[in-house]
């Protein structure tokens, strides 16, 4: 099959190369799929890097990405032939193992590869994965948010985008934080704030009549606390799934505790069982209803992996870069 694959972590046009490889074969509960499209999300970036604190090479030769969507062209042991023909969406195939979705097939766990809706497109579902899994545990894994308020932080990320979308359709007030008018459209919001010219607690307190809002769905816990701990209602959650500005903050502890808030963070790579078989359930029930729109960003094919590696690393692109297989 053709893939690329690095053996050293360095710039993506140094170590990145493009060849042929074995066919991966699907062992005992797993599935093999033929991959259309590969998504490239900025944790697959930093990886290949080695921007990581304490990053080494967990195996020889890696084939980079957790995301992509394709079709199940074979079984292993133990799995429904049944499943062969399926159009699926894939996660965290590159999460602590050797091959990625950066290649023509990839073979890994039956859960691991979600039914695609006919509707949904190959380069939509290669978006799954990190960002709208991530935007749903944001949003919903802590329970319902029907009434509630809720604050998308960066909404116009690949991450916050999503966000918007599934908070309003489980029935949340949604309010952004954007960057400027052209990320507010990208980011669907309904109501926004720039947070670059204007001040977020201010703001968001005036658009919610002082009340504050009930949860955060937050995109840099340290760069966004104080204002997070001004907005929070007592009792309400903030979700935070990254902290790049700093990432050990110092943590206002008694300010946070006074108004009994719960600190969730969250990583999508650790979302298994239950709640994860629940956010595929519901994900696939909007995709289905046709309630959440998709920002893929063509990022060429597999010759263009290191193209798209610089693409995501410059931050220069609204949505998730999608490889075409």
């Amino acid at each position: 099959m053709k893939a690329v694959w690095y053996e050293r972590f360095g710039p993506a046009d140094a170590v990145l190369q493009a060849g042929e490889m074995a066919d991966p074969v699907a062992g005992p509960g797993e599935v093999l799929v033929r991959l259309h499209a590969s998504g490239v999300n900025p944790s697959d970036v930093k990886l290949r890097a080695g921007a990581r604190v304490g990053a080494v090479m967990a195996y020889p030769r890696i084939v980079p990405h957790s995301d992509g969507a394709g079709v199940i062209a074979a079984v292993g042991p133990g799995v429904d032939r049944a499943r062969i023909g399926q159009r699926v969406w894939v996660w965290n195939a590159g999460w602590q193992r050797a091959c990625g979705t950066a290649a023509e097939y990839v073979a890994l766990p039956a859960e691991q590869a979600v039914l695609l809706p006919d509707r949904v497109g190959f380069a939509q579902g290669a978006c799954f994965g990190i960002p709208a899994m991530t935007a749903w545990y944001g949003v919903m894994g802590d329970g319902p948010v029907e009434g509630q308020t809720i604050l998308v932080t960066g909404g116009a990320g690949s991450v916050g985008r999503y966000a918007v979308q599934m908070a309003r359709a489980a029935g949340a007030r949604v309010i952004a934080t954007v960057s400027s008018a052209r990320k507010a459209a990208h980011s669907t919001a309904e109501q926004w704030v720039n947070y670059r010219d204007t001040d977020v607690v201010g703001a968001v307190m005036e658009i919610t009549g002082g009340a504050g809002v009930d949860r955060i769905v937050d995109v840099d816990f340290a760069a966004n606390q104080a204002a997070s701990l001004a907005l929070i209602k007592p009792g309400g959650t903030i979700a935070a799934y990254a902290s790049a500005s700093d990432m050990a903050p110092q943590l206002s502890f008694y300010p946070f505790m006074f108004k009994n808030v719960r600190l969730h963070m969250l990583i999508v790579y650790q979302l298994a069982g239950a709640l994860r078989r629940a956010g595929e359930r519901q994900v696939t029930d909007w995709l289905e209803a046709g309630v959440l729109s998709h920002a893929v960003v063509p990022g060429g094919g597999l010759a263009d992996c290191a193209a798209a590696h610089d693409l995501v690393a410059s931050g220069d692109k609204l949505g998730t870069v999608v490889l075409d297989i």
